[in-house]
């Protein structure tokens, strides 16, 4: 078998201003378990976008984007559904700038020889295919933004906006977020930037400078975050997945007290994960528990216990035909910092 056998059925990204989910979340509302919390989360996503002081919030953990999703993701940021954004590295870098190179994920089996794929340079994420090679030069490209580059720290937020600087004359694919981010004005912090392509790109850009480099100062990202939440007051949380981003975002407000700013807890918050509470990990730490550390009021926040992919649609089509979006402004939160464009 080689390798282009295994790398044929691209993955199509889901496209919600063609689904009208009203109706099934509507019918979810009058049905019992995880049907009933998808609808009560769906409706809270849309009080936030109905609240005309709200800052939404998206953190995005896990391989979502990678697996179908990341339209959704861009369409939210251009209609104003999404303010601020807080995500892994690689739902950034690997999945969605690597696919506005022009690269692209493919459907896949985890029924697979792993060993074959590792010969033939194709990396599985459970059964979705990616090219290495397409990876490597996804790397080179974080490297080629790094060296043209004042060296100095740069939070996340500002190499974000390198790269999509760099997307805008240089895109294969035009829908990417990472570019649609940088041309609403919508900030993009991954505080654990180096665990992605960003970081081997990064890694090559430091090796080959190690007197005069670019560096990610993680500290200024959790600084420009609770500067944005101080600047806010009222946030909503939309929470696909958990881990880092999760507990980055909700942490702003205690580092908001700590830094003697008076702000409130997350008002909205909405969390969509498989991950169990049982083991007291910080992934499926419920929103009730989180405001006992007071980040998130619990009086408006809903679990949602399901696959994101399978739901998430829903509730992102939901809150798009009811159309309250329409009515909300634009924050253009990047402009708070002093970005060059």
């Amino acid at each position: 078998m080689k390798k282009k056998d295994l790398l044929k059925k691209k993955i199509e990204h889901i496209d919600i201003k063609k689904i009208n989910a009203v109706d099934i979340i509507n019918s979810m509302k009058k049905m019992s378990f995880s049907a009933r919390d998808l609808a009560n989360a769906a409706d809270i996503y849309d009080r936030m976008l109905k609240e005309k002081r709200c800052v939404v919030i998206l953190t995005l953990a896990g391989s979502t984007s990678a697996a179908g999703c990341m339209q959704v993701y861009v369409d939210l940021v251009k209609n104003k559904m999404i303010d601020v954004i807080v995500a892994t590295g690689a739902s950034i870098v690997d999945m969605d700038f690597f696919e506005a190179l022009g690269f692209n994920h493919y459907q896949g089996t985890p029924f697979v020889d792993d060993k074959l794929l590792r010969k033939l340079y194709i990396d599985r994420i459970y059964d979705t295919f990616i090219s290495e090679n397409d990876l490597q030069a996804c790397d080179k490209t974080i490297k080629k933004i790094a060296d043209g580059l004042e060296a100095r720290p740069y939070s996340s937020r500002e190499f974000i906006a390198e790269m999509g600087k760099y997307l805008v004359k240089n895109a294969k694919k035009k829908d990417s977020l990472v570019q649609a981010a940088y041309e609403n004005d919508v900030p993009i912090f991954c505080p654990a930037f180096s665990d992605s392509s960003a970081g081997f790109g990064l890694v090559l850009h430091q090796y080959q400078r190690p007197q005069n480099h670019v560096s990610i100062d993680s500290v200024k990202d959790f600084l420009e975050l609770t500067e944005i939440k101080i600047k806010a007051g009222t946030t909503g949380l939309l929470m696909i997945g958990g881990g880092v981003p999760k507990n980055f975002a909700q942490d702003t407000v205690v580092c908001a007290e700590i830094l003697g700013e008076d702000v409130p807890m997350h008002k909205y918050a909405v969390q969509i994960t498989v991950a169990d509470v049982r083991d007291g990990a910080c992934s499926s730490s419920t929103l009730k528990e989180a405001n006992s550390w007071g980040k998130v009021d619990s009086s408006c926040e809903q679990m949602v216990y399901a696959e994101a992919t399978s739901v998430l649609p829903l509730l992102a089509s939901y809150a798009y035909h009811k159309g309250n979006w329409k009515k909300r402004k634009k924050w253009n939160l990047s402009k708070i910092f002093h970005t060059n464009k």
